[in-house]
């Protein structure tokens, strides 16, 4: 064989994927095995180059085709320079992990924020495919993003672009204060945590809910709540998406990309919070920058990280 291959590692807290992607971003073979970040740095280390030796090892291709690594971590990345300078679930500090993994496995090795290479997956082989500009929403327990632009991750000048979760978008009479000490942000009324959040406090003012005889709230039930017409809890859901909606009208008049892709456990909720997402986007964003713009769900799911990942090389 004389294809090439590219490995994606999405490193987490608990558990390290890795997967083999071909030159289209198409996933081949995946592996998992535990983090062991408690062991610390060198640990970790170990345990990423054993489970990619192992994954192309059990392949039908050889170290050989092997062109380089990719790697997602959930922190805050130098990706110039290669560094995790802070990763808090991994207790990572400052550590230079592409020279470390470059030393031990003999390839280069780019690295990546989580959010960034998630949404370079669902743009090179996901939603998004295809396309060369798109702006993706990952919305779980907070509001995560990553801006593609012509085929490539946008990083800014400090390598902090896509935070589309902290766009400032709910007014002062009805905001609150969120964990990046804002007030305001997307992330405190379109996450699972802010959904969580509004169907609580409608259950503890006493509004007529079936949400009230829920024993463990999550964002599940309250769109399963809506779906079935309670309409308490259908007005939380078009707040989220009216907030959501209301950003990415203020995205499209700076990037005017193709397509907005949401993901994330939020993004499960379908219909019911895309449609109103697409509504209000429309009412918010001038004619001209609507036309051929698309919002549509992720498809690539919890695969997204590995396949960004192992994109590195050829999309960044």
């Amino acid at each position: 064989m004389s294809e090439s291959i590219y490995v994606g590692v999405d490193l987490g807290g608990t558990a390290i994927k890795v997967g083999i992607c071909d030159q289209e971003g198409k996933l081949l073979l995946t592996h998992e095995g535990p983090t062991e970040a408690a062991k610390g740095v060198e640990a970790v280390i170990d345990n990423i180059v054993q489970y990619v030796r192992d994954i192309v090892e059990k392949s039908p291709y050889s170290w050989d085709q092997l062109v380089g690594v990719g790697a997602g971590v959930a922190g805050f990345t130098n990706v110039r320079e290669g560094i995790i300078i802070q990763a808090p679930n991994l207790g990572f500090s400052d550590v230079p992990m592409r020279a470390l993994l470059e030393e031990r496995l003999g390839k280069p090795v780019k690295i990546d924020n989580d959010a960034n290479v998630a949404a370079l997956g669902e743009a090179w082989s996901g939603a998004g495919r295809g396309l060369e500009n798109c702006v993706c929403y990952t919305l779980g327990t907070g509001v995560g993003g990553g801006v593609i632009l012509d085929g490539k991750i946008y990083q800014g000048s400090g390598g902090m672009a896509g935070e589309v979760g902290h766009i400032t978008v709910v007014p002062d009479l009805e905001a609150i204060q969120c964990g990046c000490g804002k007030k305001g942000c997307l992330e405190t009324v379109s996450s699972a945590t802010g959904i969580i959040r509004m169907a609580k406090d409608a259950v503890e003012r006493g509004d007529r809910t079936t949400l009230s005889t829920v024993e463990v709230m999550n964002a599940k039930e309250v769109f399963d709540a809506a779906k079935a017409g309670d309409e308490v809890a259908l007005r939380i859901v078009n707040r989220a998406a009216f907030y959501l909606g209301k950003s990415m009208a203020a995205v499209a008049a700076v990037l005017n990309p193709e397509v907005f892709i949401v993901g994330g456990g939020v993004a499960y909720a379908g219909d019911i919070l895309f449609n109103e997402v697409r509504e209000v986007f429309a009412k918010f964003t001038p004619e001209p920058l609507q036309r051929g713009v698309s919002i549509l769900p992720a498809i690539l799911g919890n695969k997204a990280g590995i396949v960004g990942a192992a994109g590195l090389h050829l999309r960044s």
